[in-house]
C-alpha cells in the first residue's frame, strides 16, 4: 500500500537565486502531523560527452557545499521555461567549449527525493569538436578528458563521488559496451 501525505499548509522560508525552501505541514496516513523542509529546484541537465577515442570530457571545480574540489560531467541549472535538450548544448559549449553533433537524451532523475524537488535530464553527447569554454563569471572550470577505464576505477576507488557524475559513466559503460558487441 503506498501512503501519501496530505499538505496541509506550506510556507516559503527562502528564495533564492538558484533554490527555494519551503517548511510544510502535512497529515500522515495515520492522522499525525509533521513538517517537512523541501528545497523547491526548477532542474537540471547533465551531459556525458564521449569523444571518439571514448574519453570522457569532464570539468574540475571547486564544491563550496562541500569544501573540495570534484570530477564531474557537466551539468546546469535550466532557465525558467528552457528545453532540456537546449540547456544541455548551452551548458556543454559554457563550461567545457565543446559542442556535439549529437545529443541525446537518456533519462531522468530526482537528485535527493528526500528534500528536494530537483530533477536532473541526463543527456549523452557524441560527435564532439573542440572549441573555447565560456563559463558563467563565478566559475572556475578545469576540463579535463579520462578514458572510461580509468573512471570505472576512479569510481571504484572513492575519487568520483557526485552521484550524477557516477549516473552519467555508468550509463556511458553500458552504452558504449553495447556498441562493441
Amino acid at each position: 500500500m503506498i501512503y501519501e501525505e496530505k499538505t496541509m499548509k506550506s510556507e516559503k522560508i527562502y528564495e533564492g537565486k538558484i533554490i527555494n525552501l519551503k517548511l510544510d505541514t502535512v497529515e500522515l496516513p495515520d492522522q499525525k502531523y509533521t513538517k517537512r523542509e523541501i528545497v523547491e529546484h526548477p532542474g537540471a541537465v547533465a551531459i556525458v560527452p564521449i569523444t571518439a577515442d571514448n574519453e570522457l570530457v569532464l570539468v574540475k571545480q571547486f564544491r563550496k557545499a562541500i569544501e573540495e574540489a570534484i570530477i564531474e560531467i557537466p551539468a546546469g541549472k535550466l532557465e525558467h521555461g528552457e528545453d532540456p535538450a537546449s540547456c544541455a548544448v548551452r551548458e556543454l559549449k559554457e563550461e567545457t567549449g565543446f559542442t556535439a553533433e549529437k545529443i541525446q537524451y537518456v533519462f531522468q532523475f530526482y537528485t535527493s527525493p528526500g528534500f528536494s524537488n530537483e530533477k536532473m535530464h541526463l543527456f549523452v553527447a557524441t560527435g564532439l569538436a573542440e572549441g573555447t569554454a565560456e563559463p558563467e563569471n563565478d566559475e572556475y572550470i578545469e576540463i579535463i578528458k579520462i578514458k572510461l577505464d580509468n573512471l570505472l576505477n576512479m569510481i571504484n576507488n572513492g575519487e568520483i563521488t557526485d552521484s550524477k557524475s557516477i549516473i552519467g559513466i555508468l550509463m556511458a559503460n553500458n552504452i558504449i559496451n553495447s556498441k562493441q558487441e
